[in-house]
Parts: C-alpha cells; structure tokens; sequence
C-alpha cells in the first residue's frame, strides 16, 4: 500500500497491546546485509571477493610521505553545489565518472537530491595526493559533518554566489573555524545572469563578516577567493562568467588547494593510532573501519586492538591483526600494502569497534579524544505495528528485528540515539524529521513494518527553568506572500531578528527569524502551500531558550475512518464537501484511521465503505459516474510533521 498511513492512537490502544502473533520474521538468507548505505559500493566491489583480479592494487613500495598529503573537507549550504563540484574534481584528475553526483552513491540520495551521508576519496594532483570527504548540506545530518572534519587540515567552503551564505553555511563554517581549519572560499554558480561581480563582493563581504562573527583568527581571515561554475566545470581566480577554452578547467582551484592547505603534521615513527569516523559492514570482509591515521604506519598483517573511553577508565575492546588495508581512489576501493600518518583509509580484520573508538598497535594503552557531536532535538517512538493491515507486505515485524536494526543504525550514525522502551518499543533521538524520516523509509525498503509516534521535542532544565531548542530560520519569500507567512509562522511563536529585499531580486524579500524546533515541525509542506512553490526555507539548530508558551491552531481536525473493509468512490462522493481527502477508491481501511482533513477544527467520524444500496427499480442516477478530486498523497516527512500527540504513522 503505497504512502503512510496515520492513525487514531485511540484505536490501536483498544487494540491488545500483546501482539507478539506474528510470526518471527524469516532471515535475510544468502544476501549481504549492509548496516550502513555506505556499504553498497563496498558490496559491488568486493562481490567477487577473494578473487584479487576484480581488485586493483597499490605497489608495496608506495611513498608514506605525509607532505604530498592534502586533507580537505567540501562544506556547504544545501545545494550550493558541493557534490556537482566533487564530480568535476574527479574528473578532472582523470578518475571514470559513471554518472552525475557520482559521490551521491545511496540511492535515496540520487532520488532526493541530496546528500546524506559524509564520503571519503582521493585523487592525485601534481605529485600531491588529496584526500576529499564530501559532507551534508542539510541541518539535519549536521552530526556527518562534525564527525569528519576532524579527519582533515583544510576546507573548501563553497557558497553560492547569488544566495550568499544561509543558515546551513553558517553552521559548518562555526564547525570547521573551531577545529583550527583555514578555508577557501569557492562562489560557485558565477554564470548566472543574476550574478555580477557587484553581487560577489557583496557576497565576500558577508562571508567575511560571517567569519568574524564566528571568532576566526587573522589567519583564518585572510581567506583566498575563487569563482566557479561546477556545472560547466572552471574554477578561476578572478571574476569571470567565461573563461578562455583552455582555463575551463578545475586546474586553480587544486591548485589553491595545494597551496593553501597545510600538509598533515605527522610522526611516521611513533606507534601507529586511528581514531575512527566511518564504519560499514561487507559480506565477505566484516566490519570495516575508516579514519584519519593520526601517528605511525599500518600494514597488512599488524597486530592492532580496539580502545575507548569507559566511565571506569579505558577499556579494551578486542585485538586482532589487520587482513585488508583500503583506499578509495576516484569511485572504485583499491588494496594498499601500508599507509602512514596523515592519510585516510579503511581497514578490515576487527569486528567490534565501531565509531569514536580508536585502533591502535597493542602497545598503545590510551585512546584518542573523541568527536563532541551537538546534542539531538526531537524524538520518536518505534515500535510493532498492531493495525489490523499489519503482516500484509513486510517480512520483519518483531520488536526484536525492529530494535536490532535501530541499535546497529546507532552504532554508524553517532547524530542518533536508541533507548529501549516498554513493550517492544523504541525511543529514537535525532536532529529533525527528515533524519528520522530518511531512517525510517530505509527501513521500509528492507522489509520492516513498524508504528512510529509523532516528533517530539527534547526539552532541558536548568536551574528550574525549562529550556526548548530554537532554531535559525532564512526564508526569501515573494512579497505577496510576506504576510500570510508571517501570520502562520506566529502561531509557532517564530521570532523576526532581519528583514529586507532580496540582492538583485525585485519583489522578493528575504526574513532571519528564530523559531522552537516543535513550531517547525511539519511547517515545510505548508510552506510550500503557502508560497505556491516560490519561497524556500532554510533551518538550522541555534541554542537552547526559555520555552516560549504553547503553540497556536496550527492544523485542522481530521476525518476518521468508522468502518472496516474497502474503501468506495460512492462514500467518498459525499465526503468531499467534508475537507481535502487522503485516501483512493480500493483501498483498506479499519476503525480508527486517518482518511483525510476535516475542514474544521474539529475530529469527524466517517464511513468511507459505505456501499450504494441495490433495488430492482430504475431511477434516473442509476448511471452516474463518480468523479473525484485527486486526494492529497503525503510522503513520509509530512506525514510525520503532520500527526497530532494521539495518532500514530504506520510505516509498510
């Protein structure tokens, strides 16, 4: 059945709460199963493992020499363009491009457009080898760019050129000036036709005013510039919107890489130590571990243990030897020999070591400090779907395969949290829906169904006030549109901190505001109502605050479902005039769900089953056709923005 279905929670608390009838789910048999999309291009690679010839290799004798290193991160607002602008790297250091974002390698990244997931490779440029990690735009998997800028010396800070830097653009320039990084500053998006070189420098004014408003140093002030189209694919060092032939090229921006980025400080003799920041799971290899080696060199074959950080001290987790040492070069996994100090790289042979640990050679007894990751916002509840549609589609329903999924979802994603609830039940902590909801619906692609409750925001006390997460909102709206926005955002006890026209936009206006995270909850899809698909919304977490008071009206009733069975055209004929409509003709329906809004405020039982009445007398309607207004389909973040504190979303 295509798309959530929401849910009186009154329904299902009728319902008994013993519903462990289900029959064990059956295990996954003779399939890999990857506890991290980022596994599926180890998978493809390493399928026809051990046969070595599938598998390019490194000569033994390769230079350990941590000066022809280059670490650098690609931060950025949310389509900015860091992922078409790692396609042209590529490329034009000679590596296979298979498609567009070719780093965007999770398939729910390629349909969305987005990227979820941070993404380690290296390419050589003029003797020099750069390792790139390619990060997040969105505020909800801020925790993947936290995690990883650690790994690396330098950053390119990509902006674009006609938007300047937004909520987003701030965050991970605050993350990457804390580690002690110097970025170069890309606009990328100059051959608009919005863009002049006036609107460049006022966009270098704000990143500047930008980093000074965010403590960086004289250093880190003294930023170099670069102009970039990553769509056409040139980089320039001055202004320009067309380059001459042979400067369309990537060629001065590696090479502002190479000289601005600092080679990695490095002891090649002391003992080796990682501090790891990936992980990811292959059939054949087991656990595999990424990260940045911070001291000495690693070979094949070494013997390494795993250490972390315990309340009663360091704690030993398991010692092994290394049986595959791996580098991502370009889009394809190569075997190397050994790697020193400085380089970024994966390995295999330990299998209980996970992210934030470090490994180390046995005569190592401390581990590395870890990474402070910003705490979760909101949280849900998972647990066992007890709808009477449960059981129809999906092949793992226990709370039992529901919670082991969650905690090895945990275990890669260190943004989440997982606590065990009552009765099969899960609570799971995160930065927003669409972390949650990206979650969820990888679930549902591998067979699970499960019930999951509306967000709910994780408040704080301190010295007996109550504290809620705020958030930093940009918003660029039509002028027409300002009022309306600015009524419905006051419900949520939003809070206007800037306002004014948009650069080089006319009629546009661009407002700063600051918002609590639950008045933001399920806001997008309005907006985009709002606007008529013309704004667009940028958030990002600020701090925690006072709690500002409750919420006004912010959603209508719905219209419940009465009945049980097949939902006809001839019920929802009459129901129409009742509000917008969820559900189609020949869907399943049970007592208790969600089948549409009311147009009121109030919750309206309704019987969608309803079927027309047969006699043996003719009448002048016999014949008529139904003709229905197409219904409102959600997608899943909706949906779980949508519901209220007594209704559940079930997810099959």
């Amino acid at each position: 059945m295509a798309g959530p279905l929401i849910r009186s929670l009154w329904s299902s608390a009728r319902k008994s709460l013993s519903s462990t009838t289900h029959s064990s789910s059956p295990p996954l048999a003779r399939r890999p199963y990857l506890l991290s999309p980022h596994g599926a291009s180890l998978s493809r690679a390493f399928s026809a493992f051990p046969d070595a010839a599938a598998v390019s290799s490194t000569s033994p004798n390769s230079s350990l020499d941590p000066s022809r290193l280059r670490n650098v991160a690609v931060i950025a607002h949310v389509d900015h363009g860091k992922t078409t602008l790692m396609d042209r790297l590529l490329r034009q250091c000679g590596a296979d491009i298979p498609h567009e974002r070719a780093m965007d390698s999770i398939s729910l990244e390629r349909e969305r457009g987005i990227t979820i997931a941070s993404k380690v490779t290296s390419i050589a440029w003029k003797e020099n080898e750069l390792n790139m990690v390619d990060t997040p735009g969105h505020a909800d998997f801020g925790g993947e760019v936290e995690r990883v800028v650690g790994m690396v010396e330098g950053a390119v800070l990509v902006v674009d050129a006609g938007e300047g830097p937004l909520a987003q653009t701030k965050f991970v320039l605050a993350k990457a000036l804390k580690y002690g990084l110097r970025p170069v500053l890309l606009l990328n998006k100059v051959d608009r036709p919005a863009v002049s070189e006036e609107t460049c420098n006022e966009v270098e004014s704000l990143v500047f005013d930008l980093f000074a408003n965010l403590g960086a140093t004289e250093e880190q002030l003294d930023f170099p510039v670069l102009y970039a189209s990553a769509k056409e694919g040139w980089a320039s060092t001055s202004f320009t919107k067309d380059p001459p032939l042979e400067a369309r090229n990537m060629s001065q921006l590696l090479d502002a890489i190479i000289r601005h980025v600092p080679p990695p400080i490095a002891n090649l003799d002391a003992p080796f130590q990682m501090l790891v920041s990936m992980m990811e799971k292959d059939f054949y290899l087991g656990r595999i571990l990424t990260g940045r080696v911070s001291s000495g060199v690693i070979r094949v074959g070494d013997k390494v243990h795993g250490l972390c950080f315990k309340d009663s001290g360091v704690n030993k987790i398991e010692e092994g030897k290394v049986t595959k040492l791996m580098k991502k070069k370009g889009t394809s996994m190569v075997l190397i020999e050994a790697a020193g100090a400085g380089d970024i790289i994966s390995m295999a042979g330990l299998g209980n070591p996970s992210i934030g640990h470090t490994v180390a050679n046995t005569e190592v007894t401390t581990p590395l400090p870890t990474v402070e990751l910003d705490p979760p916002t909101i949280s849900m509840t998972f647990g066992v779907n007890d709808s009477p549609l449960a059981g129809r589609d999906g092949s793992h329903l226990t709370g039992g395969k529901i919670g082991d999924r969650l905690m090895a979802e945990a275990e890669t994603n260190l943004a989440i949290n997982v606590i065990p609830g009552l009765s099969e039940s899960f609570e799971v902590q995160g930065r927003g829906e669409l972390q949650l909801g990206i979650l969820i619906e990888n679930m549902r692609r591998e067979g699970f169904e499960l019930s999951v409750s509306p967000p709910k925001v994780m408040y704080k006390n301190e010295n007996g006030e109550k504290l809620e997460p705020i958030e930093e909102v940009t918003i660029e709206i039509n002028e027409e549109h300002v009022g309306l926005i600015m009524e419905a955002l006051s419900h949520r006890r939003a809070e206007v901190t800037d306002m004014g026209p948009v650069p080089g936009n006319d009629g546009r206006t661009r407002l700063c505001l600051t918002c609590p995270s639950r008045g933001l909850v399920g806001y997008r899809s309005v907006f985009s109502s709002d606007t008529r698909g013309n704004g667009f919304m940028h958030r990002a977490f600020l701090k925690y605050e006072n709690y500002r008071g409750p919420l006004g009206n912010v959603r209508k009733g719905v219209l419940v479902s009465m009945g049980y069975g097949t939902i006809t055209a001839y019920a929802l004929m009459s129901l129409e005039a009742r509000g917008t409509l969820f559900a189609t003709p020949g869907m399943e329906t049970y007592d208790g769900m969600i089948i549409g809004e009311h147009s009121r405020d109030t919750d309206l039982d309704v019987n969608p089953v309803r079927n027309k009445e047969l006699t043996n007398m003719r009448a002048a309607c016999k014949d008529e056709n139904v003709k229905l207004s197409p219904p409102r389909l959600m997608t899943l973040e909706e949906a779980i923005g949508y519901v209220a504190s007594d209704e559940l979303i079930e997810v099959n």
